[in-house]
């Protein structure tokens, strides 16, 4: 089975390294490595690793952690296909798309890019959120009273937000929203139970969605 581990290290030369030696040594598969942010001396970085199946899960953070310094953040399943250089292939498939298809394209395509749960494409409107596209496993926004759309700028959306249903709540669902185009429309990030999207995970959607929105009224290549 495949996890994502995230790892909080020192930044320092051979540490990540070392990381991958002690979970070789426990007969675990680094699948991909990602770094997300570094800075103040250390960094953040995501490990899908595979693990047998005769090992439990707590074997991962167990070999993690012996190296010195290095701290589990989160460790949560990863299910679904694998690709952590999506960004030009997604945008040269948008490029491509026939009209009207773009904005479900990206509500598609963004979880993979993201290592996330789902994605949804929201729309300010007088009876509430509407969804333009969403991604299997999205929650249900459609009439939702959204508080933060309009959206004029990128919103990391913590799972203990006042706004969020109980249910919600209750299973750490954690988002990030970008613009997507104007301000009344939203694209919207999320994972239940972890990891919390850290900001270089925001920076980079708003990036990605900025080229994307103006990508998506190209006519088709």
């Amino acid at each position: 089975m495949s996890y994502l581990l995230r790892l909080v290290v020192p930044d320092r030369p051979g540490l990540l390294g070392a990381v991958a030696t002690a979970l070789g040594s426990a007969g675990i598969d680094i699948v991909s490595v990602d770094v997300l942010e570094r800075g103040g001396g250390v960094a953040v970085d995501d490990i899908v690793v595979d693990l047998p199946r005769d090992r439990l899960p707590d074997s991962l953070i167990t070999a993690a952690q012996a190296v010195p310094g290095v701290q589990v953040e989160t460790l949560r399943p990863f299910a679904g296909p694998l690709d952590t250089h999506r960004e030009l292939d997604l945008l040269e498939e948008l490029a491509r798309a026939a009209e009207g298809t773009a904005v479900k394209l990206l509500a598609v395509e963004l979880p993979r890019v993201f290592h996330s749960g789902w994605a949804a494409v929201l729309q300010d409107s007088d009876a509430g959120c509407q969804v333009l596209a969403a991604s299997d496993g999205a929650p249900a926004f459609d009439g939702m009273a959204v508080p933060w759309l309009p959206l004029s700028s990128p919103l990391l959306l913590p799972s203990e937000d006042d706004w969020l249903p109980e249910r919600w709540r209750e299973m750490a669902v954690e988002m990030m929203a970008a613009p997507f185009g104007d301000p009344r429309t939203a694209v919207v990030m999320g994972r239940s139970g972890g990891p919390v999207y850290r900001r270089s995970e925001l920076l980079r959607l708003t990036h990605l969605t900025g080229i994307a929105a103006s990508v998506a009224h190209l006519p088709p290549a």
